[in-house]
């Protein structure tokens, strides 16, 4: 799932992509005000971790911009300032949550996966689909008692399809999903191709049904009656 940092400590943003990226985390980053509305602008996030304080602008505005493009990223405020009203203003404005800096890295992460849970899994660890399982905690995904080797890719693929489920996914989207600011790399979409054609043989394979549907001219569908 892809991940925001806008910080503009360089050292503590490079900590926590460096730590989320072991938890399976894409990450992106802005150091400043400005940077940060160009990336909700062009793109969409999981979730985005946002300090108060920043060069240029306050990051209440950033959720307050977010707010009026109507967009869902998940959004944890980080500040140092530890105040009732900090929280409530960000809070208030639209924020899923609040965390006072210094903080652990564990608590950050288990707060980024509670709210993707609760944003686009209806708030579950377990994800289930006719015989398919997929685990958020243990990023495992099992169709009945097997387990299936995703690779990092093809299980970030698997989670944006049952996230937006039923929804015609765009390949523009699904390469932006996956490869963020490196969108150069997949100039070609057999690259997308050549991801879902193995994700769909793993799945299939294992005796879960093909879900996943091409749309001629438009993306994939993953269909769920």
């Amino acid at each position: 799932m892809k991940v925001l940092i806008v910080e503009d400590e360089k050292e503590l943003s490079h900590s926590i992509c460096e730590y989320l990226a072991g938890e399976q985390f894409k990450c992106e980053q802005a150091f400043n005000f400005d940077g940060a509305i160009e990336k909700i602008s062009l793109y969409d996030y999981a979730c985005i971790i946002l300090d108060i304080t920043l060069p240029g602008g306050s990051g209440i505005d950033i959720v307050r911009e977010l707010k009026s493009q109507d967009k869902m990223d998940g959004v944890i405020i980080i500040s140092a300032k530890n105040s009732i009203d900090d929280k409530v203003l960000g809070l208030n404005a639209g924020a899923d949550d609040y965390l006072t800096k210094p903080f652990h890295l564990p608590e950050l992460a288990a707060r980024i996966a509670a709210i993707i849970r609760r944003k686009s899994f209806e708030g579950r660890n377990i994800v289930q689909i006719e015989n398919m399982e997929v685990d958020l905690s243990l990023k495992e995904v099992r169709v009945g008692q097997v387990k299936i080797d995703l690779t990092k890719k093809e299980y970030e693929l698997l989670l944006y399809f049952i996230s937006n489920k039923n929804r015609v996914i765009a390949k523009n989207a699904i390469a932006i999903h996956l490869w963020g600011d490196n969108f150069d790399i997949a100039d070609s979409y057999d690259i997308i191709y050549t991801h879902i054609k193995n994700l769909r043989k793993k799945l299939v394979q294992a005796g879960a049904s093909d879900h996943i549907k091409s749309v001629y001219g438009m993306g994939y569908k993953f269909a769920l009656s």
